[in-house]
């Protein structure tokens, strides 16, 4: 009997525990005019998606996902959601995805300096892009 009341209360403040604990919100990522508006320079042609899928696995993976769903093997330790790019990036124009990834915020480093050559960055753009 004690062992059935002892189970129950811990079953109780499990379920409170996970029904209270904060999720992982996404929050609004404002993105300058300039970039809003900017064209993708780079043809989304079989090099470039080869380029970028590269870069994506290196720098990218870990946190996003291999297909870009933020199930990526670090996605978990992340205060901030990875966002699910499938669903995400239709309303997003390639200029605003270029800002993001170069400038970063919150959990989501700037590669500005990993990633220094801007064409690399649209690469990843166009390869993003491929996630449905």
């Amino acid at each position: 009997m004690k062992n059935s009341i002892l189970l129950l209360g811990l079953a109780t403040l499990f379920i409170t525990l996970v029904a209270f604990a904060p999720a992982q919100k996404s929050k609004p990522w404002p993105v300058p005019e300039k970039f809003e508006k900017m064209k993708n320079p780079v043809a989304a042609d079989e090099a470039s998606l080869k380029a970028g899928k590269s870069l994506y696995t290196k720098h990218c993976e870990s946190c996003h996902g291999k297909k870009g769903k933020g199930d990526g093997s670090k996605s978990a330790q992340l205060d901030t959601d990875p966002g699910n790019f499938p669903k995400d990036l239709p309303g997003q124009s390639d200029g605003a995805l270029y800002y993001k990834i170069v400038e970063g915020r919150d959990d989501m480093p700037s590669f500005k300096k990993k990633i220094p050559d801007a064409e690399d960055n649209w690469h990843i753009v166009n390869y993003m892009r491929t996630f449905k």
